[in-house]
């Protein structure tokens, strides 16, 4: 039984409707595919979330607090931060949120991804660093969305 209630979730999670978020121009998603370092002062961080896993979910994201915005498969955040210093970068999950500490030094770009995990009821979400080779080659093929709306 637990089998069969467990293949109907997944099921059901992969066969749902996308979530949709507002996006960015193509202009300004581009731009941000430069990949330019940030000034010496600041730290570049490219949040993303690919894949279709949990396709139906949308998932905020914050840093230090912040709302940057809603994730929804295969779209991306940019944002810079102040450098030389630890952010703290969350995202909604199933019963709280997950934290990702990230020391960041200046003049750098940092790829988190955003991953999507199922849980008891619903699919939660965690966060983890990953290096620049891995992080540029997944947002080349992400869509850019616009910051700063948060469900919570």
């Amino acid at each position: 039984m637990k089998k069969v209630l467990m293949a109907i979730v997944v099921a059901t999670s992969l066969l749902a409707g996308c979530a949709t978020i507002p996006m960015e121009s193509k202009e300004k998603t581009n731009m941000a595919k430069v990949f330019s370092p940030p000034s010496a002062e600041k730290a570049g961080l490219y949040i993303y979330r690919s894949g279709l896993f949990g396709a139906a979910l949308k998932k905020d994201v914050w840093i230090d607090g912040k709302c940057i915005g809603e994730t929804a498969p295969n779209v991306f955040f940019y944002e810079e931060v102040i450098g030389n210093q630890e952010h703290k970068i969350s995202t909604e999950s199933e019963f709280s949120p997950n934290d990702l500490v990230v020391k960041t030094e200046g003049g750098k770009n940092y790829f988190v991804k955003q991953y999507i995990k199922m849980g008891a009821f619903v699919g939660g979400a965690g966060v983890e660093l990953v290096d620049e080779e891995e992080g540029k080659g997944e947002v080349k093929k992400l869509d850019m969305a616009i910051k700063g709306s948060c469900s919570k």
